[in-house]
């Protein structure tokens, strides 16, 4: 069970640190967002997020999202992070503040054609090309834009990627590194028509590394939660 206060100094720590990463990074504070990853959350345990003060939830699927939404109600803010089916895309755009995983043609016509407005997404990319995978892989990627580009609603707004999984966050760097290379290319290339603003790299075991390779989002859940258990 998640008790609330335990959960909340658990973010303030992160944050701290999030902070200290930025900061050698030559950014300031608050320049690295912390998304909390709702996976290790059941909805039951919605109310306790609240109190806590997390200040984004971030969710792999959709039915999640919603069941965390019937408790949490407007109190909680939530962004999708997991792998979009084209048939949720309508609920994804209604109940999520950001997409960050559009990572095909298919899925970017969908979102343009049910968005109501201009919308910001990010792009996944399958940066070690792990066939297990989703994600555009890195040689494609500036043909993929150039497609999305054609789609009058669709901006995008950055990258994310999840680097192959190492208990050793060191081994995560070069990968956020050459996220960071390929964001800034695209965004010289594409200014004025996308922003390209956003990294959302790092998890539990790697989000000091993004923080100091230049995520300005990191996904974290395990480590948090773990911290804010009680009997």
């Amino acid at each position: 069970m998640i008790d609330a206060e335990r959960l909340r100094a658990a973010l303030a720590e992160t944050r701290e640190a999030l902070d200290d990463a930025a900061a050698r990074s030559g950014r300031p504070p608050g320049a690295v967002e912390l998304v909390l990853a709702g996976k290790y959350v059941p909805a039951e345990e919605a109310e306790a997020i609240v109190r806590a003060g997390a200040p984004v939830v971030g969710e792999n699927r959709l039915q999640d999202l919603l069941a965390k939404r019937a408790v949490a109600g407007d109190r909680l803010t939530f962004d999708f992070i997991g792998h979009l089916q084209r048939r949720k895309v309508p609920a994804a755009l209604a109940e999520a503040r950001l997409i960050h995983s559009v990572d095909s043609d298919r899925l970017a016509l969908e979102i343009d054609a049910r968005a109501e407005r201009v919308t910001r997404v990010l792009l996944e990319v399958n940066l070690s090309g792990e066939p297990t995978k989703y994600g555009i892989f890195p040689h494609q990627i500036e043909a993929f834009v150039d497609t999305i580009s054609r789609f009058p609603k669709l901006v995008a707004g950055g990258l994310m990627a999840l680097p192959p999984a190492d208990p050793d966050p060191e081994t995560s760097r070069p990968h956020f590194a050459r996220l960071r290379m390929l964001r800034d290319e695209l965004a010289v290339r594409w200014s004025g028509r996308h922003d390209f603003r956003d990294l959302s790299m790092g998890t539990s075991q790697d989000f000091v590394v993004a923080a100091e390779e230049g995520a300005t989002i990191v996904r974290i859940g395990r480590s948090l939660i773990d911290r804010s258990q009680v009997s």
